[in-house]
């Protein structure tokens, strides 16, 4: 039945009908809370992705609809698609809408900004890699100071600017529905770490906030210590992401000084860094205290030779909080092989908690890389409008159990940037 409506639809408006919209509206039922698929990155076969036209007769069909959930990533969206779609949030009950990676720009992200301020449904807009601009972030800063619907906000790799990042800082210090937050890899280019201030900050006061994502910002120890002053007063975070920082032993320090008095925070991504064997012992240390929550912790590529390495396997025997230990990439040296599998093998660390798995050659213990890594996300809202907190590791694809049987050389990780 869609599907037909589909098609009479391209003919009476002469648009030249997208055989992977066909194909998805065959395979699909439209019902209550449910989730249109048309990501064009599929990686099994070539698939012709989704132009504006193609947008426009789409939103056409959802109207009036039950679909809560539009996934339209990775196609060749412009701004005069998001004009199609904004009508569509006025007139549905679109509650999900993904836009990553498009070639959506700043008069998209107006458009989009003026249409969340009146919209009550939507409760998760993923923008991530369309270049909207420090404008287009601006714009979207002075919606959410009157929408507060928005739970989800997804602005990685959009070309951000410092004055943009201390606008979402600000807007957060009053924002009460935003539960996760991804603002990773802007263009600063001063090296003050303002935002690192206002953040700060930010977090003082938040109190809604359970998700953040700081990855490629720059971010060197004295940013470190100003956000960890921040992190000392709150009491609702639970995922930070520091990935692909400048961050090193100095600025764990005061992270892990946050971890001794900080009871909330559950998971913290520190790869590619460069903390070191000083560093993971600051965050061993911290792990073994009682008020210490974590239970997920990524430090790959991370400089770590073998002191540091086996001071956080001596820390997971003292804490049985800690779960998921992420350490590949680092300097993986036989007493360190051995030490993980002793953890594996006596079920201390699940086989898929880590990204390493140890076999023996000629009575030496090495360790190899399973493809599994810390989970992407801590809060999800699905379409159907409920709040969830997954405990699974979404970043594990269907070949993470398979290993590289590769032997532990001397590996140099490469440097963030």
């Amino acid at each position: 039945m869609a599907r037909e409506f589909y098609e009479s639809l391209c003919a009476e408006q002469k648009i030249k009908i997208n055989p992977l919209i066909v194909e998805v509206l065959e395979k699909t039922t439209l019902t209550e809370n449910f989730t249109l698929k048309l990501a064009g990155n599929n990686r099994l076969r070539r698939v012709q992705r989704l132009n504006d036209e193609d947008v426009f007769i789409v939103c056409k069909c959802l109207k009036n609809k039950c679909v809560t959930g539009l996934d339209v990533r990775y196609n060749n969206i412009t701004d005069e698609g998001v004009g199609h779609l904004a009508g569509l949030l006025q007139n549905s009950a679109l509650r999900c809408l993904d836009l990553k990676f498009n070639n959506i720009l700043t008069d998209g992200a107006e458009i989009l900004s003026k249409s969340l301020q009146c919209s009550r449904t939507l409760l998760s807009l993923r923008l991530s890699g369309n270049k909207i601009g420090n404008r287009g972030a601006m714009h979207l800063a002075s919606m959410l100071q009157v929408n507060n619907s928005l739970q989800e906000l997804e602005l990685a790799d959009c070309d951000l600017a410092t004055q943009s990042v201390i606008a979402f800082t600000i807007v957060l210090k009053s924002n009460k529905s935003l539960r996760s937050v991804d603002i990773s890899r802007p263009l600063l280019f001063s090296h003050q770490e303002e935002w690192a201030v206002h953040c700060s900050e930010m977090l003082a006061v938040n109190s809604s906030l359970v998700e953040l994502h700081l990855g490629k910002m720059g971010m060197t120890d004295t940013g470190m210590e100003r956000l960890s002053e921040g992190l000392r007063l709150n009491h609702s975070l639970r995922y930070l992401d520091l990935r692909c920082n400048r961050v090193t032993r100095d600025g764990v320090h005061h992270l892990a000084e946050v971890l001794k008095q900080n009871p909330t925070l559950e998971i913290i991504d520190l790869s590619s860094n460069r903390i070191e064997d000083e560093g993971a012992a600051y965050l061993s240390e911290a792990i073994t205290w009682p008020r210490c929550a974590l239970k997920e912790l990524s430090v790959n590529s991370n400089n770590i030779r073998t002191e540091g390495l086996l001071s956080l396997t001596q820390a997971m025997k003292t804490n049985t909080t800690l779960t998921h230990v992420y350490i590949w990439g680092n300097l993986l040296e036989e007493p360190v092989c051995q030490a993980f599998r002793e953890l594996i093998s006596s079920g201390r660390l699940l086989p898929q908690h880590t990204d390493v798995s140890a076999y023996e050659v000629d009575g030496r213990v090495f360790l190899a890389e399973v493809f599994q890594n810390l989970r992407r996300h801590y809060h999800s809202t699905d379409c159907s409008g409920t709040e969830t907190h997954s405990d699974s590791n979404p970043a594990a694809g269907p070949d993470s159990t398979s290993a590289r049987l590769i032997e532990n050389q001397q590996l140099v990780p490469l440097q963030p940037y």
